[in-house]
């Protein structure tokens, strides 16, 4: 690869700053860096280092102002990283079109990270999967000759010039020119249907395009046969990892399922490299339409806790990517049919509003950990200790230069949920002891023995460390067990040193060397050690809970705010950058004598335990307008028989490259016509003999897809369209609808006009690298007309202007074939001063209607306050609820796609310091009156990314 070397000075300063953990906040772009790697560890310029790194999905999240406050929250609770999927069909609406501009500013994006101190790990595919529409692949991809995730010609053409377009954007950001990019992904989950030679190809590429950083796959499903021996071969990567689930999507059974799919401990995949958790389960895709916080209790900490330790000691992994750190939102049509509602929260640590949760704390005590305890990215399997009750079992891994110890202590059955102790014979660096230990059902702990900890010599404890870090001439320790827990601490002195217990009941003993500390984790506790031929030490001995409450930001250690973002140390003053939910205290340990909070002054005074001690005020509160005053229009015009389609497409192919047969002529496919995303309309006429009793229609919508049908301005009715389980193109019937034709309707000789309106979901993912699948067109697929013989002629409407968009800002993802969409009903300067008042949104006849409000928001400058639409009352079935603000979709709401009542509306599209439209498009087959809607906070903090 190629690299640049620095001066010895240079990397001495360098050091110092990445001991913090991760790439510098706003890293000097001037200076490169270089990355190598070997059976133990990532090095970054000769340094090892343990990644710890979260998914987050731009994509997902329209707010590019809002993607530094992410990345923050992920570098405040742990993560030295952060892993990106580049979505090709979100940046492009058709061949050799690319927007990298606005919510798709992807240089952005990575400025951001820079600037948040994370390396990225970036992973554009060309396949990503993600649950976005088509796996990240454009639809326009259905139309290319060639089986996608495969060295055919055709796909090659298309994918390598994706690659040629988002290739250099993410080599100028690399860590070996002064970025933050540490690692390239080739491909994703790519196990089924594989082809060698493309996966060698990729790699070429990324190369030619100036990707020098190691290049790695995420391996998954069983270790396919192609991906045995990755150490060499056509295809092999460098850095393979692997892909695991092991908690699986069971989300409304949470509190029952543990581990199905496995132990879920990361093996190594090749002998060169470390060990890659390359994309490790974080949450949960809802499959069951459970609501979100059942993932987040299906993978909460106590998952965590077991699986995530697991990895570390007993498959040795010192590289870790955790899906997902923050989901999102599925806005505009962004998602997959399988996943259809709009919510990608995921069950994450951070929230679809960026709240963040006891997921999160766990991370942060994880990474924390791993971040301070820099022994543990070089590490050997070791003789555990001996446990004296076979219900207690351990597993143990030493660095081999310091002989820091790391022990996992865990249940011999990992689903026994029993509190079991026992004795472990443990013969540390320091000699041995009896030492007792303590495990809840499905608990681990990592325990660490000879380890010099700061200035200090850890013998062993029975707590785990948190974090620890030197400030002010002395060492400060963060340790924590369960509450209700006993602990043990046991340090190494050369004479007896001063023990001072300033808060908590802690005892202590000192012999032969050893101070012995015993204590019982509840609240916290405060010891201060000084003597013993050491320099001092300050202890902070917690439970979980309470270690959760503190914030590392470089020297500086915080508790007592909701967040930290970052400290600055200058002379005898702290400036932090803290959020906080409510007034209260906060609690400074370091150096400083003066503490300035978001650019404030705060009045602090010294504690026994040598830190400032002060107050801050909470955020104010914010009060929303209601939402009353609406005006309403009837839609639909493209169902009557005298519309003027003079200006829609004409449908008249009669082949396709799509690999499906259409079960009648001509092919009707949406996007054999340019037509991607979203409802399209469809009228077709014939001559009416006066004999037609039935009108027969096809439909492939993808799941949770319909479609409605007038004749002649008729309403017939709606049928559910074919579904995503309905990829093989030998299916002759998919989504099938039967619709009788009333006696009288349709007069001899006369013209009839048939208009279909479908409501198309996104497009299939290609997990199996399948173009039956992947390439399932939308749209209708075959009509027929029982009592007439005579041909239909065709045309199809859907986004205006089709892949020639004419709202770029907002993307090919954000509207499709309605009317009002057409028309521009859903942006702010639309006036629809000619449309009906009403109170509250109800549609009672089948078609579209639309309503429309507008309201103005006037929120502190100095706050961050997410706000969500709440629809109340029961959930529509039989009806589909676009939601659009300021022109922009971010929701679908129904009962016909999931549990979601509330839908984020991210500051950046939300104006929170002026007017804001919003606009609902409801369609239904049947008539349905909505519940109340209202607009609610979903956190309020003073602070925030400024």
């Amino acid at each position: 690869m190629r690299t640049r070397r620095l001066s010895a000075a240079l990397l001495a300063i360098l050091l110092a700053v990445l001991s913090l953990g991760g790439p510098p906040a706003s890293a000097a772009r001037s200076r490169s860096h270089e990355v190598s790697y070997d059976r133990y560890s990532l090095k970054i310029d000769g340094r090892r280092v343990v990644v710890q790194a979260a998914e987050f999905h731009y994509f997902r999240l329209p707010s590019p102002a809002l993607w530094r406050d992410v990345l923050e929250k992920f570098k405040a609770g742990g993560f030295n990283a952060v892993s990106l999927y580049f979505d090709w069909a979100y940046h492009s609406p058709k061949p050799g079109v690319y927007d990298f501009t606005g919510v798709r500013d992807v240089d952005r994006l990575l400025r951001e990270a820079e600037r948040a101190g994370l390396y990225v790990i970036a992973r554009p595919g060309p396949y990503i999967n993600a649950e976005t529409t088509g796996g990240g692949f454009p639809a326009w991809l259905k139309t290319v000759e060639g089986r996608g995730r495969s060295s055919d010609p055709g796909f090659t053409a298309a994918y390598q010039d994706w690659l040629g377009h988002i290739d250099p954007i993410i080599a100028r950001h690399q860590i070996t020119r002064g970025g933050s990019v540490i690692v390239y992904q080739a491909e994703n989950e790519y196990a089924v249907n594989t082809d060698r030679q493309y996966m060698a190809d990729i790699q070429s590429k990324a190369r030619a395009d100036g990707i020098d950083v190691p290049i790695s796959h995420n391996q998954c499903c069983d270790n396919a046969s192609w991906t045995t021996d990755w150490s060499s071969g056509l295809g092999a990567v460098q850095l393979p990892g692997v892909d695991d689930y092991p908690q699986s999507f069971d989300c409304a059974n949470p509190a029952t399922t543990w581990g199905p799919w496995g132990e879920g401990v990361t093996e190594r995949a090749s002998q060169g490299s470390p060990v890659f958790a390359a994309e490790y389960q974080a949450g949960a895709i809802d499959t069951l339409n459970a609501g979100y916080e059942g993932c987040r209790e299906l993978t909460g900490p106590g998952y965590m806790r077991f699986f995530y330790k697991n990895n570390l000691i007993t498959g040795g992994a010192t590289m870790f990517s955790y899906y997902m750190g923050y989901g999102g939102t599925n806005w505009g049509w962004l998602a997959q049919p399988n996943d259809a509602y709009t919510s990608y929260d995921y069950g994450a640590a951070i929230t679809e509003t960026r709240q963040l949760t006891d997921k999160y704390d766990e991370f942060k005590r994880q990474g924390y950990f791993l971040r301070a305890v820099t022994p543990i990215a070089e590490t050997d399997p070791v003789t555990s200790p001996t446990s004296g009750n076979p219900a207690v079992t351990t597993v143990a891994r030493a660095n081999p230069g310091t002989g820091t110890q790391f022990v996992l202590v865990r249940h011999a059955d990992r689903a026994a949920g029993s509190t079991d102790a026992a004795t472990l014979a443990w013969s540390t660096p320091d000699g041995g002891y009896s030492v007792p230990v303590q495990v809840r059902g499905r608990e681990a702990k990592v325990l660490v023995a000879g380890y010099d900890l700061g200035g200090q010599r850890l013998v062993y404890s029975t707590s785990e460390i948190m974090t620890h870090l030197a400030t002010g001439g002395r060492d400060l320790a963060v340790l924590y067990g369960s509450d209700g827990s006993t602990g043990r601490t046991v340090l190494r002195y050369s004479s007896a040193p001063v023990v001072k217990v300033l808060d908590g009941a802690v005892t202590s003993a000192y012999a032969s060397g050893d101070l012995t500390l015993d204590y019982t984790h509840t609240g916290l506790a405060r010891v201060l050690i000084t003597g013993g031929g050491r320099r001092p030490l300050l202890l902070l001995l917690g439970t979980e809970a309470q270690a959760a409450t503190f914030w590392q930001a470089g020297s500086v250690l915080v508790r007592g705010t909701s967040l930290v973002r970052s400290a600055d140390v200058r002379g005898d003053t702290v400036s932090l950058r803290a959020d906080t939910a409510r007034a209260g205290d906060v609690e400074v340990f370091g150096a400083a004598r003066r503490l300035v909070v978001n650019g404030q002054k705060v009045a602090a005074t010294g504690t026994p335990s040598g830190s400032l001690l002060g107050a801050l005020p909470g955020p104010r509160p914010v009060r929303l307008p209601a939402l009353t005053r609406w005006r309403t229009t009837a839609e639909a015009p493209e169902a009557l028989p005298g519309f003027d389609d003079s200006t829609w497409t004409v449908a008249d192919h009669t082949t396709t490259a799509i690999p499906y047969a259409p079960k009648t002529q001509p092919v009707l496919f949406a996007e054999e016509y340019g037509f991607d995303y979203g409802n399209v309309w469809y009228r077709g006429r014939f001559t009416a003999t006066g004999a037609e009793t039935q009108v027969a229609l096809n439909a492939i919508t993808g799941r949770r897809g319909t479609y409605l049908a007038w004749l002649n301005g008729h309403y017939l009715g709606s049928a559910a369209g074919g579904t995503q389980a309905d990829s093989d193109t030998r299916n002759p019937d998919p989504g099938p609808g039967n619709f009788a034709i009333p006696a009288g309707l349709l007069k001899p000789g006369e013209r009839a006009v048939l208009a279909v309106l479908v409501q198309n979901m996104g497009h299939n993912d290609d997990w199996t690298a399948d173009d039956n699948r992947s390439k399932q067109p939308r749209g209708l697929f075959g009509v027929a007309v029982s009592g007439s013989s005579a041909a239909i002629s065709w045309k199809i409407q859907g986004a205006r202007g089709g892949r020639d968009l004419v709202d770029p800002v907002r993307g090919p993802l954000n509207t499709g074939g309605l009317y009002g969409e057409r028309a521009g009903w859903h942006l702010p300067g639309y006036r629809d001063g000619s449309w009906q008042e009403t109170s509250t949104p109800s549609a009672r006849t089948p078609g579209v209607r639309w309503y429309r409000t507008t309201f103005g928001l006037n929120l502190p400058g100095d706050q961050d306050t997410p706000i969500a639409l709440r629809f109340g009352g029961e959930l529509p079935v039989g009806a589909r609820v676009l939601v659009f603000l300021n022109g922009w979709n971010l929701g679908q709401y129904s009962g016909d796609l999931g549990p979601q009542r509330d839908f984020s509306l991210p500051e950046g599209v939300l104006d929170h310091q002026g007017d804001n439209t919003l606009a609902l498009a409801v369609t239904t087959a049947t008539g349905t009156a909505l519940g109340p809607v209202s607009l609610v906070t979903a956190g309020n903090v003073r602070g925030g990314a400024r």
